[in-house]
């Protein structure tokens, strides 16, 4: 589901579940501006869809199930190297799981 955020003429849908990264629990308001969260999620889109190939061949060539390829992914994407948080590289896994079709892991759930 999609929640739309509006900024003067500019309305751009954002995942519902990437807004929810920036609201604090029992808040309902984003701690950061539209813009902020508009850039942060183009990033981490952009992210997942550009290690979808990679994650597929990684599997392949390993010959690992998805799971160990996502958590693969997502400490690299944890190292604090690529300037994503902790919850944006949750989202991001998460987001490259559903454009692989491949099952979450459950570890993505905690």
């Amino acid at each position: 589901m999609a929640k739309t955020l509006a900024h003067g003429e500019s309305q751009i849908l954002l995942p519902e579940s990437f807004v929810a990264l920036f609201v604090p629990p029992g808040k309902i308001k984003p701690t950061e501006p539209y813009e902020v969260i508009a850039q942060r999620h183009e990033l981490c889109e952009d992210m997942a869809q550009l290690l979808t190939e990679q994650a597929a061949q990684l599997q392949f060539k390993l010959g690992v199930h998805e799971s160990d390829v996502l958590e693969r992914i997502h400490a690299g994407l944890s190292s604090g190297e690529t300037g994503l948080s902790a919850a944006e590289a949750g989202w991001v896994v998460k987001r490259l799981a559903e454009l692989l079709d491949w099952p979450w892991p459950s570890w993505l759930e905690a």
